[in-house]
């Protein structure tokens, strides 16, 4: 059922970082005011100062937060607010808040609510397509999986972003990955349902945006390719599809599947039909997004809408054209996300120093700023940078170039994978299935000897700050000495740097000569070839950016605090997260590999496994419990 059309005022965005600053953005530029809501650990984030009024939520995890209908709704009233955008994630596709907004008089800009209901249910879901005569991938209750339906895919009914997603090749784990993935779905999303599908392990990811209004005129807007995902989590999409293109009976065969679905819940406002298609160009329905997506920029760049001005429009009653706007050139979308690739995408926290991203050529969506904290409670993506025009090779090479010459300080990120992608031959070929980092790993990350150079940059150039006002060199000395040596660790790598600094010049190991230097800025010739680096400081970090790469260094002291040193045997939080499960118990033999317990950070699991064959001596935590990094879990010993 449809709301009645209002005129919209002000809209409270039930949401947080880049998405509430997105729907800001066109807010504004409609004369509408706009409200913020926001969590502890949120409070210094930019999109709270850019709203016109911001509500507390007091807490810091969602559960006590974004995920409060009550209290948004609260907000809203306080704030004076008449329409909530839900933004995506958190209760943008809530059947329950959508109710709730407009019980309480005010406008819900999303899909009826009968829509988001029948949407909910990938089960249900997948029932309503078929009946619809939209491809579908059957579907298979656990008890029926043999071997000759391998691989399957478990899912959880509810929610997505990969959560309780389980890929299963032989037939004897099957009960062990539906239990895991129930567990994650229970978690996430309050429903443990989980089913099986058949695992299409290259397939392409496709989909559609379709737009509706409340007068039976249903847009499929363009498809996008969201095949590159790590942890069935989008990295890179992409307008329109490289194998869409490649088909030319495709494009016009998932738009009326698209149009079909939308038709068959009446649908209403923006939303996203998922496909799952192979190489001939067959598909099969995934899911319906009764939301707005992450990834809706490319749409907007190749066909000049403005997605979240058309969900206003079509919330306060309006009637969309005929046809929707052609697509023209090419858009890609990269996810810049704060996480390690080269070390099971491990989330990254702390504070983001510096965050200088992108040209004027490019859109970058963006929830930081230079000095914007990035907490484990959230989902690590700090952004979302976009380039556009007629060619997609052109494209892809203009949005590596410009990644590689942002300026990202403080958190690490994958920003190196994005680049490397762009690159990759595979990808400039359109081969982008959902196996890409399957077949071709997450690329070499940086290599040791630009480590090595950096780290002596950062050497010579915090000598510079240390230099005596007469210029004397830090460490000379008028006779030969001991070289100035300092440490630095990247990862859990440690490496050293040698040198001495000679009315000669520079004496290293290499062919390296020093041209100039200063706190900021190190000017070196490396094997004959001059090269810049430019260098910043912050507390426990130092950050060198030159033509080879970024590389955050983090100085090693000379001398430890016995205080911050470890048991050894003792296994330590590698971010800040919420412990969810423990499988061990004090006394308990593991083996190496053995999982121990689980970590929930940043919207994705970890395990804690055992380092070696040995003897649980100490359980440091239990279920339930947030931790800090570093803080110690689980303590092997040797059996005695």
């Amino acid at each position: 059922m449809t709301q009645e059309p209002r005129v919209i005022q002000s809209v409270l965005v039930a949401n947080r970082g880049e998405i509430a600053r997105r729907v800001f953005r066109t807010a504004r530029a409609l004369g509408l005011s706009t409200v913020a809501v926001y969590s502890t650990a949120d409070a210094r984030m930019p999109y709270v100062d850019e709203a016109d009024a911001a509500v507390h939520l007091p807490g810091n995890a969602p559960g006590e937060t974004y995920l409060r209908s009550e209290l948004i709704v609260e907000a809203a009233r306080r704030a004076g607010a008449d329409a909530v955008h839900p933004g995506y994630g958190f209760l943008s596709e809530n059947a329950a808040f959508a109710q709730g907004v407009i019980d309480a008089g005010l406008t819900w800009i999303g899909p009826p609510v009968d829509a988001i209901s029948s949407m909910g249910s990938k089960i249900e879901a997948k029932k309503l397509m078929a009946a619809a005569g939209v491809p579908v991938l059957a579907e298979l209750t656990p008890a029926e999986v043999s071997a000759s339906d391998l691989p399957v895919l478990v899912k959880a009914s509810a929610g997505g972003g990969g959560r309780g997603m389980r890929v299963v090749s032989r037939l004897e784990d099957l009960a062990a990955e539906i239990d895991a993935a129930s567990a994650e779905a229970l978690s996430a999303f309050g429903d443990g349902t989980v089913f099986c599908e058949r695992y299409l392990a290259t397939g392409r990811h496709i989909e559609v945006q379709v737009m509706a209004d409340q007068h039976g005129t249903i847009w499929a807007v363009g498809e996008r390719e969201c095949s590159i995902q790590r942890r069935h989590q989008k990295v890179v999409e992409e307008a329109p599809s490289p194998l869409v293109e490649r088909i030319p009976s495709m494009r016009a065969e998932l738009f009326d599947a698209a149009r079909k679905a939308a038709a068959a819940i009446n649908y209403v406002g923006a939303g996203t039909v998922e496909f799952l298609a192979d190489e001939d160009g067959a598909f099969y329905f995934l899911e319906m997004n009764t939301r707005l997506q992450v990834e809706h920029p490319v749409t907007e760049e190749t066909t000049g809408l403005d997605l979240v001005a058309l969900q206003f429009d079509v919330a306060s009653g309006e009637r969309l054209r005929v046809d929707p706007p052609p697509t023209v050139g090419h858009a890609i979308e990269v996810r810049l996300y704060a996480e390690d690739p080269l070390n099971d995408w491990r989330p990254q926290t702390g504070t983001l120093h510096a965050f200088q991203v992108g040209t004027r050529e490019l859109r970058v969506d963006s929830g930081v700023e230079d000095g914007s904290e990035v907490s484990p409670y959230y989902d690590p993506m700090l952004a979302k940078v976009i380039a556009y025009g007629p060619d997609r090779t052109a494209v892809a090479r203009n949005l590596a170039g410009a990644l590689e010459r942002a300026t990202i300080h403080g958190v690490g990120t994958n920003r190196e994978l994005l680049t490397w992608i762009l690159r990759h031959p595979a990808f400039l070929a359109g081969d982008t299935d959902t196996a890409f980092f399957d077949k071709h790993g997450v690329g070499p990350g940086v290599d040791d000897a630009v480590v090595q150079v950096s780290a002596l940059a950062a050497a010579l150039a915090d000598a510079a700050g240390r230099a005596a006002p007469v210029r004397v060199p830090s460490g000379w000395r008028n006779l030969a000495s001991q070289p100035q040596r300092k440490s630095y660790r990247v990862g859990d790598v440690e490496h050293e740097v040698a040198y001495r600094l000679t009315r000669d010049g520079l004496v290293v190991d290499g062919n390296i000569t020093l041209l100039d230097t200063s706190p900021e800025r190190v000017v070196l010739e490396v094997d004959g070839v001059r090269r810049s680096f430019d260098v910043a400081a912050y507390d426990g970090i130092t950050c060198v950016d030159s033509s080879l790469g970024s590389v955050a260094l983090h100085p090693v002291e000379r001398f430890v605090d016995p205080a911050h040193q470890v048991a050894a045997g003792s296994l330590v939080a590698p971010m800040p997260g919420t412990v969810i499960r423990v499988g061990v118990a004090v006394g308990d033999v593991v083996k190496r590999g053995q999982p121990l317990l689980w970590l929930e950070a940043m919207k994705m699991e970890h395990t804690i496994a055992a380092p070696a064959d040995g003897v649980v001596g100490e359980l440091k935590v239990e279920a339930g419990q947030q931790v800090e990094v570093g803080a110690v879990l689980v303590v092997v010993g040797e059996e005695a």
